[in-house]
Parts: C-alpha cells; structure tokens; sequence
C-alpha cells in the first residue's frame, strides 16, 4: 500500500496497469480482438509523430484503422517501465518493439512513450510517442541515405 494514497485509488490503478500490459500483449500476438477489447467506446488513438499526424475516434474508426495499420508491422512489445500518475486513471508507459516490416522484411525496432487514460477499467485515450524515421526507414524498399 502506498501511504496517503486511498486503498479503492491504488486497486483501480494495479487493474488500469493489467489492463495496458494486456494491450501491448495483444498486439505482440496480432490479435486485434484482444486489443479492441481492452478499449471503451469513445477510446480516441492519437500519434503525434505519425507523417502526418493522426488521431482516431470512436471504437469502430479505431478498429478500421489498426486492421490496415497492423499489417505492415510484425511487432514484439516490452514494458520497459510504468509510471503512476497522480490521477489513477492515468499511466504513463514506456515500451520498445522488435520485429519487421512485413511489405519489405525489413527489421524495425523502436521506443516509444504511451498516456494512456482510463474509463470504467478501459483505455478511453491512447496519445503514443515514438520517432517516425525507423518506421519509414524498415517500410523503404532500400536503405535510406
């Protein structure tokens, strides 16, 4: 038990925890049911650094969308590190993938910072962070210069 933390606080947030270990286990095993499972209704994806940027709203417009966005990754996701946030419906987690592009079978590996907010036990909001150059570099037929 964290002191001056309310027990009901620190349970919502070891479960908000389980939950986006979850996530990224699914989509490691490119299982999208599992993945889509994990999400409320009005979950919004975001990623800033995406060229161009993109956000994504609804439960059906995200599921639409990582159909097609998962196909060009086979990716391994680790937790490298969880921060609790103030707000227990609130993590902060840092992870990194290894895999391949799958059009080029190209290798591809990356870090990346994910917020993730929670309603009622599910991701409501994902906002990811990662560097784009390594995603266009293992999508390029040949090595960039």
């Amino acid at each position: 038990m964290e002191p001056g933390v309310p027990a009901e606080a620190q349970a919502r947030r070891a479960h908000n925890v389980r939950i986006a270990e979850r996530l990224l286990a699914a989509v490691s095993a490119g299982d999208r049911a599992a993945q889509m499972a994990c999400y409320d209704p009005g979950i919004v994806l975001e990623f800033p650094y995406a060229a161009p940027p993109v956000r994504v709203e609804g439960k059906g417009a995200v599921n639409a969308y990582l159909e097609v966005a998962l196909t060009f990754f086979e990716l391994r996701l680790t937790v490298t590190r969880v921060h609790d946030c103030v707000d227990p419906d609130t993590l902060i987690v840092e992870f990194t993938s290894e895999g391949r592009a799958v059009t080029t079978d190209r290798p591809y590996a990356n870090t990346y910072i994910a917020v993730l907010t929670f309603r009622a036990g599910l991701v409501v909001g994902q906002r990811e962070f990662y560097n784009p150059i390594p995603a266009a570099q293992a999508l390029t037929a040949t090595p960039a210069s």
